[in-house]
């Protein structure tokens, strides 16, 4: 048996999908395909309060640059002032590491629910439901992988046939030729 894919709640294997504890044999799976979902506001929003967060100190600095040379106080106040103003704005330097990592995070889950269904005993059945869009590209590689490596179900012999040539992976059944590039 192969795993194609394992973690706490899906399982990939040569023999079977299991999700959440349900199982579906890979030799009753006819077809597999995928929907996607509209696109998460609050997700959009929360990537909107990053980038606002990041932003933030620098907005500050910039204010109390602007703020230092309109007050016209002694020149003391003033570079006190935008000393402050230059310290709040190199703030933004580890915060904003911090803050495009979650930002990173969160467009490798994606912003939309993604769903996996299969055809199997004749009927579509969902399979997943996920807003992790990583985490679903791989499952769903995963079950292709699996789907397009499963050994036939043991039937009756089939009639002889002349045996044909091997063709890999993505070919079109023609036989190559250099093809001459412009």
């Amino acid at each position: 048996m192969i795993t194609y894919y394992d973690d706490r709640s899906v399982q990939v294997t040569s023999t079977a999908i299991r999700i959440d504890g349900r199982s579906v044999p890979l030799a009753e799976i006819g077809m597999v395909w995928h929907r996607r979902g509209g696109r998460s506001w609050r997700v959009l929003a929360g990537r909107g309060a990053l980038g606002a967060a990041m932003a933030g100190p620098l907005v500050a600095a910039a204010l109390g640059i602007g703020i230092a040379v309109w007050l016209h106080r002694s020149p003391t106040v003033t570079l006190a002032i935008v000393g402050a103003s230059v310290l709040v704005g190199l703030a933004v330097g580890p915060l904003a590491d911090f803050l495009l990592e979650f930002l990173d995070r969160s467009y490798a889950r994606g912003s939309r629910e993604w769903e996996m269904w299969a055809r199997w005993r004749g009927r579509p059945v969902l399979l997943l439901r996920t807003g992790d869009a990583l985490r679903f590209g791989q499952i769903y590689r995963a079950v292709q992988r699996a789907v397009e490596n499963r050994r036939p179900v043991p039937g009756p012999a089939p009639a002889a046939r002349p045996p044909s040539p091997q063709k890999g992976i993505g070919s079109s059944g023609s036989s190559s030729s250099p093809r001459s590039r412009p």
